[in-house]
């Protein structure tokens, strides 16, 4: 599972217009720096990617994103020493720059999202979004990207989604399937198994 791509998101952000054409211009920047730079995709990716897994883990960083109170000033300058000490390059800080100047910053998981999706689109990968009531481990996602590959999916992106109310097991939605083993989903059919009993 190395070529896969891993997103996952404790509050799942779901691509909006918006955040989709910030990242389309963020792709577009990236086939320009290319040309001078055949490796800039990657790098830029792998920044996004970084960026979006400390927003992910980092509670206080996540809180700070979705805070609207903050001014301008006050979230490019916390912003800016957060992208410094994690080593993000010039061109994901411009991203984070731009977002802030537009009073979007709240948008930059959706953003990464967008991006994730489009870059794997672009590389012919499909994404399959999965759900689960904890954060999954190195283990469990080579076990479902195993599973994927033996039901005939290949080149398989997961974009991982923590939802606790599913109390347990996994939703997966790949393309227009949608595979629910989650404990909530059978509990509600045993509930409407009693009904029908009774």
């Amino acid at each position: 599972m190395a070529s896969a791509d891993l997103i996952a998101s404790p509050q799942a952000p779901n691509p909006t217009g918006l955040a989709a054409r910030y990242a389309l211009a963020l792709l577009g920047l990236a086939d320009d720096k290319r040309q001078q730079d055949p490796g800039a995709l990657d790098r830029i990716a792998g920044d996004l990617d970084r960026l979006f897994a400390l927003w992910r883990d980092d509670e206080t960083f996540r809180s700070f994103v979705g805070d609207p109170r903050l001014d301008a000033a006050a979230q490019r300058k916390g912003a800016f020493a957060i992208l410094e000490r994690a080593g993000i390059g010039a061109e994901v800080r411009n991203l984070v720059g731009v977002l802030i100047g537009n009073r979007r910053l709240s948008q930059l998981p959706q953003v990464a999202t967008a991006f994730g999706a489009k870059l794997a689109e672009r590389r012919g990968q499909q994404t399959a979004v999965v759900t689960s009531a904890h954060p999954l481990g190195d283990t469990q996602r080579a076990q479902i990207a195993a599973r994927l590959t033996e039901a005939g999916y290949s080149g398989v992106r997961l974009q991982e989604q923590v939802d606790p109310s599913i109390l347990g097991g996994l939703i997966v939605r790949i393309g227009s399937r949608l595979y629910d083993n989650s404990i909530k989903s059978k509990l509600q059919r045993l509930q409407y198994a009693m009904k029908g009993a009774a």
